[in-house]
């Protein structure tokens, strides 16, 4: 059993270099070379988003407090021995500020690497980020810590409130209650984890946790447990071409959707805040007032005992926090609640699985015309902040934008929420697309594109509704099972044509030209899908059934005939064979 694990010299990051060979770093190897790994690599791809939000903490920490060249900003006080800002009287946030900031998101993007004051401040902290560290485990409480804050029917002597290895570990997310068939470790392993691969899951399981826990912290009133900030998200980010990049796009120094004052300023990590402090500010139930604390919030207080080299791990649930206009977070999409009269994270569910991120367009890039339209879409922060590097020229025109979607869907249960699936999709357009110079003209792209959606999902709906009527035909009643199982082979085709259209679309297209294109491309698979059904018809099919009491008969010739002309009329295209 090694007494120390520290995050910021051992490898356990697992990145993706430049050459395409999976490498596993650490801390200081990722800051220092960034610019040199392609992506990260982590188990999932939703433990690759809970890893990019903690090296986020770390950055927007450093770089809210210094610039770019390791000097503090002229509106904040440092204290030279934590690296934390001092309060002092009359200390404010002003429209000036900002603009430093800016420039040191500008310098560090144009150097293409971070600097040295990263390094500094993870050596500072380094006692924070080891994993077996007597005083201060990472993302951990120690054993008197732990005991402190739960019953005491609970404490770690008598062995309750435990998770097995192979329930943190995403990609098993087995209980002991019920045997995970198909998971990717036989039985004897599912609970073996080297200590790089626990750092991972336990940032992870942060994120994403389950809510079938027997044990929580004392607090005053009684609470639901939280199930994981993230998973109370639709997650989106930005993908550069390299990490660096990655990190860079989504470094928001300046919080969007929120006013810039002192507080929101201030960041203040998991890490930095004494542990009782920090499960007394979650017993509040209100959300974080910064980014760094956003980005390394607990839905459990961890402790760990080692057995032989083996770790047991005890887990005390805290709130729910209520991520309704919680518009400080700058990766979710966001519906509007007329009941409650609110905003709130628009989640994915199981039956949403298969649905492109392109389909929901006009939830991630703004499509209003007019303030009369507010409560209609709220753009995510992360888009809001790219528009802002955009429009202050500290982004090129001709970037390609790779806005992504990642995360974990739960089962729908109530009780449990345990994972059900993971979801991964992106759209990669122009950045002059989405973000014209001219306010004249910024809305044009954006609307065309979300009505081209609009019509494309009509058209979709088109052959639902001929794959319906087949079974009408066929005297099946099946609840749309086929017709459902239709539309999805008509979208699979239609998702690779779609995102390269959006993708190669140029600022200086012709845009009913490009539109029109599209209008081809949609017709052209949707006429292929009804072919197809067409052409497997049956008997009955042909034969056909009275579709009224007048007498007409309808069968698939006829519905074919209804549904090409269906087309045409959606997509605008005259002179169409019907």
């Amino acid at each position: 059993m090694n007494k120390s694990f520290n995050l910021v010299t051992e490898p356990w990051i697992k990145v993706v270099d430049e050459d395409n060979r999976e490498r596993t770093v650490s801390l200081e190897q990722l800051f220092t070379n960034a610019v040199h790994y392609r992506q990260l690599a982590g188990e999932m791809k939703s433990q690759d988003l809970a890893l990019l939000r903690f090296l986020l903490a770390i950055l927007t920490t450093v770089y809210s407090r210094y610039t770019a060249d390791g000097e503090p900003y002229e509106w904040l006080k440092i204290d030279g021995q934590t690296m934390q800002p001092v309060p002092f009287e009359g200390k404010t946030f002003e429209d000036d500020d900002e603009d430093g900031l800016r420039q040191t998101w500008k310098d560090l993007y144009h150097a293409q690497h971070f600097t040295e004051i990263v390094t500094r401040y993870l050596q500072k902290y380094a006692d924070r980020f080891d994993l077996l560290d007597a005083d201060h485990p990472f993302y951990q409480a120690t054993r008197a810590q732990y005991d402190s804050l739960v019953p005491k029917n609970k404490v770690v002597a008598k062995g309750k409130g435990t998770v097995a290895v192979k329930q943190i570990n995403r990609t098993i997310s087995e209980s002991n209650n019920k045997p995970d068939i198909f998971s990717p470790n036989t039985s004897p392993h599912k609970n073996d984890l080297s200590l790089a691969s626990l750092a991972r899951w336990l940032i992870t399981y942060q994120n994403f946790t389950a809510v079938t826990d027997k044990t929580k912290v004392v607090a005053k009133e009684k609470f639901p447990v939280s199930p994981g900030w993230l998973y109370g998200l639709n997650p989106v980010f930005a993908t550069g071409s390299n990490l660096f990049e990655t990190l860079m796009l989504n470094l928001v120094l300046i919080p969007q959707g929120v006013n810039s004052e002192t507080e929101s300023m201030d960041q203040h990590p998991a890490w930095e805040v004494p542990i009782e402090e920090y499960i007394q500010a979650r017993l509040t139930g209100i959300v974080p007032g910064n980014l760094a604390e956003l980005y390394t919030l607990w839905s459990r207080v961890i402790h760990i005992e080692w057995d032989n080299g083996r770790p047991l791990i005890f887990s005390a649930g805290l709130p729910k926090l209520n991520n309704h206009e919680a518009f400080l977070e700058p990766m979710t999409t966001w519906k509007f609640n007329k009941k409650d009269n609110e905003w709130q994270p628009n989640l994915r569910w199981l039956n949403s699985l298969g649905k492109a991120m392109w389909r929901n367009f006009g939830q991630y890039i703004s499509v209003q015309q007019d303030d009369t339209q507010k409560d209609s879409q709220r753009e995510p922060g992360i888009v809001t902040w790219l528009h802002m590097l955009r429009s202050t020229k500290m982004l090129p025109a001709d970037l390609a934008l790779h806005l992504t979607t990642v995360g974990l869907i739960n089962d729908g249960n109530a009780t449990s929420q345990s994972p059900a699936a993971e979801f991964a999709d992106e759209m990669q357009i122009n950045a002059d697309v989405l973000f014209d110079p001219n306010p004249l003209k910024r809305l044009q792209w954006p609307k065309l594109i979300e009505n081209t959606v609009e019509m494309t999902e009509k058209v979709g709906a088109l052959v639902w509704y001929f794959a319906n009527h087949i079974m009408e035909l066929r005297g099946v009643k099946d609840d749309g099972a086929f017709a459902n199982r239709v539309s999805a082979r008509f979208y699979e085709r239609l998702n690779q044509p779609f995102r390269e259209w959006l993708a190669g679309l140029t600022n200086n297209d012709e845009r009913d030209e490009k539109v029109n294109l599209w209008k081809q491309t949609a017709k052209q698979i949707a006429v292929q899908t009804a072919d197809e059904l067409l052409n497997s018809a049956t008997p009955q099919d042909i034969r056909g059934r009275v579709k009224n009491a007048d007498g007409d008969q309808h069968n698939i010739f006829t519905y074919y005939r209804i549904f090409r002309a269906s087309v045409n009329k959606v997509l605008g295209i005259k002179g169409g064979k019907s």
